[in-house]
């Protein structure tokens, strides 16, 4: 065993060991998110250059935020980048769940039905449908809209029977969600999403397939609008902020569907015209100009975390050597003080709010008591190292993020210690 650098932080010998041993069997994992990073660092890169971004672009506007070259070009190479016709990248939206909830309001009409097709949406997502009957009112079957949705088959795959046989007249939109959320399932590849819109597709060529993107961005090659999806939505303080934006998020799909989002979230007849960037130009733009590094690194710390944890004889999802679509990775501790200890070596590892012990508590637009770790310089930024799970059996704590993939390895470290 070589020397132990990490001593000095109360990283045990023993600890060590075992991540230096995960590290090596984990090293074509880590090579292939290289491949990909490179990969969309150079697509990134490419699009600034075809799209002439300069200085200029970095001009801050006040107000209504008419003519706002630097945002509309911003915009235009985050559709660039997905394949998309149109985007609305905004710093005004504070979440993914507002980004997601804006595209379903925006594409919804009563009488419309909304088809799930990957099991029960998040939770905070839920209350926007209206499942939950204290968030009812104003929820979208408040407004008259139908609500079923399709569970993922045995092995986690969209069943794509399941949902053929669900698609009816009502159907006006098909949602996907890609990451996990609150469960213990896999996320989605871009493969199975591009299953899904071209069965879709297949059945009414006016349907539209929706994504939530979250936590998805650059884990791939391709986003979801690149494999048949009309829309997809996220966040800016998730991968496409790079770990730089304070707040915004985006939509991005076909122009005319972008367009109905933008109205929801301004008024009609003002969509994406107004929107005052407030001079964050420069920090959206160097965010998703640095977004294939960040995930990257987070993609990195998830790896190693996951070899680690199974080497220690831990269930891990995914397994360190699985296909990625999204930065999550989960542990199952069966015991809720494990979970809430683990939280708070996350905690403990972070940059800001390293001496806070982090305790189970009733969140906003959550089911269950949540325990959440998150000493980040962005409030709620998941591109930075966070850690939370729900306090139920069996008891899953959701790792997500890391600017450095060091900081994940430390806090696994510390963990076994």
């Amino acid at each position: 065993m070589s020397v132990n650098p990490y001593a000095s932080y109360g990283v045990s010998d023993d600890a060590y060991d075992i991540v230096c041993r995960a590290t090596v069997k984990a090293s074509g994992a880590l090579k292939r998110i290289d491949e990909i990073r490179e990969i969309n660092q150079l697509r990134v890169l490419d699009a600034y250059r075809r799209h002439r971004f300069s200085e200029v672009h970095f001009a801050s506007t006040t107000g209504y935020g008419y003519d706002d070259i630097g945002r509309e070009e911003i915009e235009k190479i985050f559709a660039d980048l997905f394949d998309a016709e149109a985007a609305y990248v905004r710093i005004q939206i504070s979440s993914g769940t507002q980004a997601i909830s804006s595209m379903l309001y925006g594409l919804l009409r009563p009488g419309d039905e909304l088809l799930t097709v990957t099991g029960r949406p998040y939770d905070t997502l839920a209350s926007t449908v209206g499942l939950n009957a204290e968030d009812y009112d104003g929820s979208l079957m408040h407004y008259g809209i139908s609500y079923r949705e399709v569970e993922l088959d045995a092995e986690g795959n969209p069943d794509l029977d399941a949902i053929k046989a669900a698609v009816n007249d009502k159907t006006k939109v098909v949602f996907i969600q890609k990451s996990r959320g609150y469960t213990g399932r896999r996320a989605l590849l871009t493969d199975d999403i591009a299953e899904v819109a071209k069965l879709v597709h297949g059945i009414r060529n006016d349907i539209i397939v929706a994504v939530d993107n979250c936590y998805g961005e650059f884990t791939e090659t391709r986003e979801p609008t690149a494999v048949g999806a009309d829309i997809c939505a996220g966040s800016l303080i998730k991968n496409p902020g790079g770990g730089l934006c304070p707040s915004g998020g985006y939509v991005v799909g076909r122009k005319d569907l972008v367009e109905k989002v933008a109205q929801r979230i301004t008024a009609p007849g003002l969509g994406s015209h107004v929107g005052p960037t407030l001079g964050f130009n420069r920090t959206i733009a160097q965010g998703l100009f640095m977004a294939p590094h960040t995930v990257g690194e987070c993609l990195k710390g998830a790896v190693i975390a996951a070899a680690t944890l199974e080497e220690a004889g831990y269930k891990t999802s995914p397994a360190f050597d699985d296909e990625r679509g999204d930065i999550v990775q989960t542990i199952v501790f069966d015991d809720k003080d494990k979970l809430v200890k683990f939280c708070g070596m996350i905690q403990n590892c972070s940059a800001v709010d390293s001496y806070v012990s982090p305790e189970p508590w009733d969140m906003p637009g959550y089911e269950d008591p949540v325990v959440m770790a998150a000493g980040t310089f962005v409030q709620g930024a998941t591109t930075e190292l966070s850690c939370d799970g729900p306090i139920k059996p069996p008891y899953i704590a959701y790792l997500q993020g890391g600017l450095v993939h060091e900081q994940a390895k430390l806090a696994v470290m510390l963990a076994l210690s």
